[in-house]
């Protein structure tokens, strides 16, 4: 059995190795200044960073740079939707097609956990993955492969439990995709767009070349390496429970779609995974396959489901010529040799809308760097090198850069002329692909298993100097993966260097990898946390807000207490008290609808430096009998009023069924971006 602790007697622990360590020489253990990088990095919302990610420092400051900030983005789209219970994401803010009241859409989960992974606080991954797997969460408005996320998140954690605990649903969401399941082909078909993709070269020819926003189905080898990978992984898990009879029926299913997929998607002429036409119309034929290659036909080796043969490993000289998939600013999704290579076919305010024939996502770029790495380490091949890895894995980091030279994940971007293609309100900070997750397995090389020795194979050459990546949660245990090619940087010698739990670890050989001892596995399990009684994402009923200014309440009001926190300018979610008549106070009251005892309030106030601040000053009042009263105030965290960052009240405890906070603020006015009552 695996021993269970919490997050704080981990973290008491790991202090005794941690405290005050450096990377000076005379220490053995070179951890990073986590205080220093976050304050760098997050300015003075720090305390979630320090709590929660792998703090990492590389030779390539641009790689460093977009790691940090793909946590401050990830950070801003997790929700909080109820007692102990979040979401991730994929807009950071509401958009039509998202799933109300949540906010999610199911395209982009696998990237969510595989990220969310390596967040030290359990609650984010567990309350998500119940959403999306038992909450109906996974509506499957899109292709999905969710049941092998969360296996993959199991390889970090090891949460027997919790993973079993999703099994029968894992099973029912799989079987709903019969609907979608040829059974004379014994494949699976999808069109276009609930292939989470629009404007491929299935749906564009079925067109005749004039749309193809959600036509064009087909048998993909997309959807059928989904469903694969989210067979074997129902397979893996009820071995583990001891459904041995669950296990061998789903194993079959992935034996058997792995078989079609490399008999039947395998393109002979065009030595590459493509699609195969199920429409028969006037311009496409059934059965017959797309005229092109596509990005699409890499995604196999995301599951590794390819077997390593010379046929198949080939296919990835075409992921990097120049000239075929890999365009000088990221991956081109279909080859410029198609016809209808990047004609626009839809326009959204006058710009050129959201288009797979060409354009380059992070969406699947960020997956086709994953199979890159698990070709890199599962294959025996001689196609692809390390450097390719780099080489993509920089290009892929130079498109989160905006002309302006801020950074800011955006849907789309052009692979032969750079810089953003969809570039609009809903699309800033977008949150539908992975990064960090490439950095810890790829770069740094960091490969999970359900094995108590752990493989660290770096995906590196001699562009890169030295890195580290310090205080990886894995398994319950400590991690620091150290490179340092001259040996001047960290002063453990040249090359690579580990830590368990602070201690150096020797390296040990396996399978011709560089691999660790790591130990029996320590579930950790992050305490709950109390109930928020402000909370409503549901924009009506209680909890009810209300303002002194600015109290429409289907605009802002309830931006103030919906689960959502950030601090981002080019998005807005937050009350604020811009355009008060008057000069120095305003409040915002919460209506619970029935007395609770209240102890603590948290307010995440944004601020810009221009038109919004902190206020000088606020106070909290409780409702009682009839008439407002001042809370008994035992702390105040911060001491003063702080921008950008949570500000914590503890008073002495109070029965009540509102909260009214007081704020003065004579300079600038004051935003709240979410307000919290405990």
């Amino acid at each position: 059995m695996h021993k269970i602790v919490t997050t704080g007697v981990v973290c008491a622990i790991a202090a005794m190795f941690f405290a005050g360590c450096s990377t000076e020489s005379n220490n053995t253990y070179p951890v990073l200044n986590h205080s220093q990088l976050a304050a760098q990095y997050y300015g003075s919302d720090t305390a979630w960073y320090l709590a929660n990610i792998p703090f990492f420092e590389c030779s390539d400051q641009q790689v460093q740079d977009v790691y940090y900030y793909r946590w401050k983005m990830y950070k801003a789209h997790i929700r909080s939707v109820g007692d102990n219970q979040y979401v991730i994401t994929e807009f950071i803010n509401h958009v039509p097609w998202d799933r109300e009241p949540y906010c999610t859409i199911d395209a982009a989960t696998m990237h969510h956990i595989h990220e969310g992974r390596w967040l030290k606080d359990s609650r984010y991954m567990d309350g998500y993955i119940n959403n999306m797997i038992e909450g109906g969460g996974d509506n499957r408005h899109y292709s999905e492969s969710i049941a092998d996320a969360v296996w993959a998140r199991y390889l970090v954690n090891a949460d027997t439990a919790f993973l079993v605990s999703q099994l029968d649903s894992m099973i029912r969401l799989y079987n709903d995709w019969n609907d979608h399941y040829d059974s004379s082909k014994q494949l699976y078909y999808i069109p276009a767009m609930p292939d989470a993709t629009e404007y491929t070269i299935a749906s564009v020819d079925a067109s005749g070349g004039k749309g193809g926003f959600d036509s064009g189905d087909a048998y993909r080898p997309t959807i059928n390496s989904y469903m694969f990978a989210n067979a074997r992984a129902i397979a893996r898990v009820a071995t583990i429970k001891g459904d041995s009879a669950t296990s061998r029926e789903y194993s079959a299913k992935a034996e058997g779609l792995k078989k079609r997929v490399q008999d039947d998607l395998w393109n002979t002429k065009l030595q590459h995974f493509t699609d195969r036409f199920k429409q028969n119309n006037q311009y496409v034929h059934y059965w017959d396959f797309i005229r092109g290659r596509e990005l699409a036909g890499m995604i196999p080796w995301y599951f590794n489901l390819p077997d390593d043969t010379p046929t198949f490993n080939a296919a990835w000289k075409h992921a990097i010529d120049t000239s075929l998939l890999n365009g000088p600013y990221g991956f081109r999704t279909n080859e410029p040799s198609y016809q209808y290579y990047f004609k626009q076919m839809v326009y959204s305010w006058g710009h050129r809308g959201s288009q797979w024939n060409g354009p380059s996502w992070p969406y699947q770029s960020s997956m086709v760097l994953t199979g890159m790495a698990n070709f890199l380490n599962n294959y025996r091949q001689d196609v692809i090198t390390n450097s390719d890895y780099l080489s993509t894995l920089r290009k892929y980091t130079s498109q989160h850069y905006l002309p302006d030279g801020k950074i800011n994940l955006v849907e789309n971007y052009d692979p032969d002329e750079g810089g953003p293609i969809v570039y609009y309100y809903w699309s800033n900070h977008y949150n539908h692909s992975s990064y960090n997750d490439l950095v810890i397995t790829g770069l740094c090389g960091i490969r999970p298993s359900t094995s108590d020795t752990l493989v660290v194979n770096p995906l590196i050459d001699t562009s890169v100097h030295y890195f580290c990546l310090d205080d990886v949660l894995y398994h319950g245990h400590r991690l620091s993966v150290v490179y340092d090619d001259d040996g001047n940087r960290y002063h453990l010698g040249k090359g690579l260097s580990v830590f368990v739990d602070g201690k150096k670890a020797p390296l040990l050989q396996k399978d011709g990898k560089t691999a660790v001892f790591v130990g029996s596995p320590l579930v950790i399990k992050t305490p709950k946390q109390p109930v928020n009684y402000a909370l409503n994402i549901y924009h009506k009923g209680y909890p009810t807000p209300s303002a002194s200014i600015n109290a429409t309440p289907d605009t802002s009001l309830y931006q103030a207490i919906d689960g959502r926190i950030w601090y981002f300018t080019e998005i807005t979610n937050r009350w604020t008290t811009f355009s008060s008549p008057v000069t120095d106070t305003d409040w915002y009251a919460v209506d619970f609808g029935a007395p609770h005892d209240i102890d603590s309030v948290k307010i995440y106030l944004m601020g810009d430096g221009i038109i919004y601040g902190p206020p000088a000053t606020y106070t909290i009042d409780y409702y009682s009998n009839g008439q407002w009263l001042p809370v008994k105030m035992k702390k105040q965290k911060p001491a003063k009023p702080v921008a950008n960052t949570v500000n914590t009240e503890v008073f002495d405890k109070v029965n009540t069924t509102r909260i009214r906070v007081n704020f003065t603020h004579p300079s600038r006015a004051t935003a709240v971006t979410e307000l919290e009552c405990y």
